[in-house]
């Protein structure tokens, strides 16, 4: 059992029967009145975001987890398939527990979060970056400069990216997995 003053980005907790991870956190000391936590709290069953405020000192329950690397291997009809990179076993994780699937390549190296009591997957994490090549691309309309133009092309994870005009297929981009946009082109 911990506290509020114990909560932490990535911390995840047991609240109202499901475990939530908590995204983002503000302890607030308000001129009149108890301190509170302001917290947003995302469902690791279900996906969901979900604001909530905790009174100072409140107890909490954390649930011990374990981030493991893992190798996604595959998809098929049951879901994302992964290997373990150190002993080598593979799990099967649902397509709702993972969060970019769209941006995951075969071979791309992921976190699991494993909750360590009964050894269920949480769910998979994509690194804060991914390098990706541009299959298709329309091409860039000549004159149109202005604003700063994007165009939607579709990588080879078949995830669909707005990016600049002067990008065009076969070249490689950087793309951020948590806002899902272009960063830069990979040399």
């Amino acid at each position: 059992m911990a506290t509020t003053a114990d909560i932490r980005n990535g911390l995840v907790i047991n609240f109202n029967h499901d475990l939530f991870q908590i995204t983002e956190f503000q302890h607030v000391k308000p001129g009149k009145g108890a301190a509170f936590v302001r917290t947003k709290l995302k469902s690791l069953t279900t996906g969901r975001v979900i604001d909530n405020t905790f009174n100072s000192g409140v107890n909490i329950y954390p649930v011990r987890v374990e981030r493991r690397k893992f190798q996604f291997l595959y998809k098929d009809e049951t879901g994302f398939n992964f290997m373990d990179q150190e002993t080598f076993d593979q799990i099967n994780i649902d397509e709702k527990l993972v969060d970019g699937a769209d941006l995951m390549k075969e071979g791309q190296e992921v976190e699991i979060l494993i909750n360590a009591e009964n050894e269920v997957p949480l769910s998979c994490e994509l690194p804060p970056f991914v390098e990706l090549e541009v299959t298709y691309a329309e091409p860039g309309i000549k004159g149109d400069t202005a604003n700063s133009p994007k165009k939607r092309v579709e990588v080879e994870s078949g995830a669909k990216i707005m990016v600049p005009l002067f990008i065009d297929s076969g070249e490689k981009i950087k793309v951020d997995t948590r806002t899902r946009e272009y960063v830069e082109r990979v040399k």
